[in-house]
């Protein structure tokens, strides 16, 4: 599961050109403006994520002036935004670490420094990962919660990732790199003799008039799953018409796959068996960038920065070529992977 807010330590602050009150703080791959002198270089801070709902009771400063704080699941409060302040792109919030709060995790009266970094406190503050209400034809009647058996799709943003980055320099692994399409997650199981369909959270009813249930059988999933007979889930991206603003201007919607997974085995495919299942079944694949490329190592510019600059660019879904909202990284030979946003995506179109 995705971490919204952990404990994080200041890597470094550096000044905004012409700003007097603010300045910027690097945690990790993330810049955030922060209040000038709030924060030290080493200091511990509570990081919260982009995509965030911060609760106005721990962070009333985030509802503007004259406005009404918004509202999710019954909380009132903010959802984190990247934004530019200054020039100076800013993405997450940084919250003070507290003595009563180090009390609250647990870490002892005898625990070093180091003990509360990367520390979830998401729960104790209250801080959700925002979802944006479902569309009517794709919410459907709900079957159930999500198959248990099935993990859901959620790679890790590359700006966490920059110890694990520099290993994955150093070990040479080959990465297929494919376009992280903007629609709507969905997965269509085989589990136990039982075809099913999913949006991101819920297991859903039978329902030919849904949305995601009508993209199966536009792609004849549910009869060729049951002809292949083994217990697998294929995930992927539900785009077109009344999705996410439908930024493909696509006339219908369609189903695109990223990833197939193992049930029975407990692994996802690897890139090149899913590429040989998508094409030797007829399916639609997301986008694919680059197949077995190496991670970048370039000097005068931070890995992280290098890969959120590569996520940048036009998209090859369609004909309208919208800003993509970025790129999808899975090795070759190892179960790991990550996501890197086009920061050009989010100021356009949010988080």
């Amino acid at each position: 599961m995705r971490k919204m807010a952990t404990i994080r330590k200041i890597d470094s602050i550096r000044p905004i050109e012409g700003a007097d009150a603010i300045e910027c703080a690097i945690v990790g791959g993330w810049t955030v403006v922060i209040k000038k002198g709030d924060y030290a270089v080493g200091d511990l801070a509570v990081y919260c994520e982009i995509d965030s709902f911060i609760p106005t009771s721990i962070a009333p400063f985030l509802t503007k002036p004259g406005h009404y704080a918004k509202e999710f699941e019954g909380v009132e409060g903010e959802r984190l935004r990247t934004v530019k302040l200054r020039g100076q792109l800013s993405q997450g919030l940084l919250l003070p670490f507290t003595a009563a709060m180090a009390i609250q995790i647990g870490a002892g009266p005898g625990a070093k420094f180091e003990d509360y970094i990367g520390v979830d406190v998401s729960d104790l503050l209250g801080i959700k990962k925002y979802e944006a209400p479902i569309p009517a034809i794709l919410a459907g009647e709900v079957k159930g919660m999500f198959p248990s058996r099935i993990p859901k799709t959620d790679q890790e943003r590359v700006q966490n990732l920059s110890v694990e980055f520099g290993q994955w320099v150093e070990e040479e692994l080959g990465w297929e790199v494919t376009e992280k399409l903007d629609g709507s997650s969905m997965t269509v199981y085989f589990m136990d003799g039982e075809v099913g369909v999913c949006s991101r959270n819920l297991d859903l009813k039978h329902n030919v008039d849904n949305s995601l249930w009508r993209a199966a059988y536009k792609n004849e999933l549910p009869a060729k799953l049951t002809s292949i007979g083994r217990n697998i889930a294929i995930q992927g991206e539900l785009i077109g018409n009344g999705i996410q603003g439908n930024i493909y201007k696509m006339r219908d919607q369609d189903f695109y796959v990223y990833d197939i997974y193992d049930i029975d085995a407990g692994r996802y495919f690897t890139p090149a068996e899913r590429q040989e299942f998508v094409k030797a079944h007829n399916l639609n694949h997301c986008p694919i960038v680059a197949y077995n490329a190496k991670l970048f190592d370039t000097l005068g510019i931070s890995r992280v920065e290098q890969v959120l600059k590569f996520a940048e660019g036009k998209s090859v879904q369609g004909d309208a070529k919208p800003e993509r909202e970025g790129l999808v990284f899975k090795c070759s030979t190892k179960q790991v992977s990550f996501k890197a946003i086009s920061n050009k995506f989010l100021l356009k179109h949010g988080d």
